[in-house]
């Protein structure tokens, strides 16, 4: 049975300031854990409803009820970890970086560190008003990626500044992303859901593009910033 003490310590890991205090994170499904334990994190706890055969030690089986005591799903899925939080390492500059400016969603986090696995992005930098990325919501929407991105929290203004990359930001008003011609090095930044790129980061881009409009009434007014940052990832590899 599981103690009052691990009950307590899951199910407080479901807010940021106890994923600090304690640097530990959770992640449910049998796929995601597999992918986090062949990577260099380190398990806590493996809490299982039956024997699965992963290879970890300390498999704790529990009942079905108390899975569902201690997930953050509606529909539990069998299995809940907990992995150490991996200490940062740092940027490597040498390179593409994807860089975020106050994301938001979960969703939307979890599906860009996809994005930057897919393209060979290693580094992603994210304002500190950023969702974090140990959100149990974004490791499960990155589907094992986070274990393959470098994610930093950083001063963005400060990151910018003190680059010697090119930096390209997301623009309604940008140029045509097809008519340019793109490094195979820069730092990308991609804008808050709501309110786009900051003026305090914007002053700081070298280079403002955009994805152009195709439909004859032109009324959509944004696009989604996952989808977004799919679509200019892919020209910058092409």
């Amino acid at each position: 049975m599981l103690s009052k003490n691990q009950i307590k310590l899951i199910t407080r890991l479901k807010q940021k300031k106890y994923r600090l205090q304690y640097s530990f994170f959770v992640v449910e499904g049998i796929k995601t854990i597999q992918e986090l334990l062949q990577s260099k994190l380190t398990l806590h706890a493996l809490y299982t409803i039956e024997a699965l055969n992963i290879d970890a030690k300390d498999e704790i089986l529990i009942s079905d009820a108390e899975l569902k005591r201690i997930s953050f799903l509606t529909t539990p899925n069998k299995a809940l970890a907990v992995f150490k939080i991996p200490a940062p390492k740092p940027v490597n500059t040498s390179g593409l970086i994807v860089a975020l400016d106050a994301i938001r969603d979960p969703g939307n986090l979890g599906t860009i560190i996809r994005l930057c696995d897919w393209f060979g992005v290693t580094d992603l930098v994210c304002s500190k008003e950023t969702v974090d990325c140990f959100n149990p919501k974004v490791v499960q929407a990155t589907m094992g990626s986070i274990t393959r991105v470098n994610i930093n929290y950083v001063d963005l203004v400060d990151f910018l500044n003190e680059t010697s990359l090119p930096v390209f930001g997301a623009f309604m008003e940008g140029e045509n992303v097809y008519n340019k011609q793109l490094p195979k090095a820069g730092v990308l930044v991609m804008g808050n859901e709501a309110n786009g790129i900051s003026k305090e980061v914007e002053a700081i881009i070298n280079e403002k593009i955009s994805i152009p409009r195709f439909g004859d009434l032109q009324a959509a007014e944004s696009l989604n910033v996952a989808t977004a940052t799919a679509i200019l990832l892919s020209e910058f590899r092409r």
